[in-house]
């Protein structure tokens, strides 16, 4: 048998490495992929053809949709929602609490993160909690988001801010808000506020 590449009876057509912990109360879609040391909580509903990587922490009670990538060494807290086609870069942090102490209880103040389809989120970027990011957005690695991130957005930096706009294909828009790779035209109908021309 290939350890790397164990089934659960529980779940058809899902590849579960044998160092990972999947709880009771958990849907994980077909063609699903959790590598290794990786736990996922009661109350999750992970989607279809997902990659978890290794060293992942997913739950209580988080949504990840289909075709989502979590690389390595993330873990998404109570209150995170991941719409579909999201990208977690390696380590990427996601918050829960605004001001957690060590000695105060905050579960009663736990506050929801949503990032939307096709957003990517790269490596060691933090998200604070409590904030959207919108579709297609695209978080530098390294940057921490303070506020809601439009759809397109390319933001970086400490606290990260829009540095320009991303294509549904992920490669940055020229002036004229035309996806290189894929000729698609953008506009800019108000600020922060960008559309797909097709």
């Amino acid at each position: 048998m290939n350890s790397t590449a164990l089934t659960d009876v529980r779940f058809p057509n899902v590849r579960i490495h044998e160092s990972s912990y999947v709880d009771e109360r958990v849907q994980i879609g077909e063609g699903t992929r959790i590598w290794h040391f990786c736990h996922i909580l009661d109350d999750v509903t992970i989607g279809r053809n997902c990659s978890i990587g290794q060293n992942v922490m997913i739950g209580p009670r988080v949504t990840v949709g289909n075709n989502c990538k979590i690389q390595n060494n993330v873990s998404l807290y109570e209150g995170i929602t991941l719409e579909d086609d999201v990208f977690c870069g390696p380590s990427c942090v996601f918050t829960n609490v605004i001001n957690p102490r060590s000695a105060i209880s905050r579960k009663a103040e736990f506050r929801s993160t949503l990032v939307k389809c096709g957003a990517t989120i790269g490596a060691n970027a933090t998200i604070v909690c409590g904030y959207a990011v919108g579709s297609y957005a695209f978080v530098a690695a390294g940057a921490v988001v303070t506020r809601d991130v439009p759809d397109f957005a390319l933001m970086a930096g400490v606290p990260a801010r829009r540095v320009g706009w991303m294509s549904h294909y992920g490669e940055r828009l020229d002036r004229n808000l035309i996806c290189p790779a894929t000729k698609r035209r953008y506009q800019e109908v108000a600020p922060d506020r960008l559309v797909s021309l097709e």
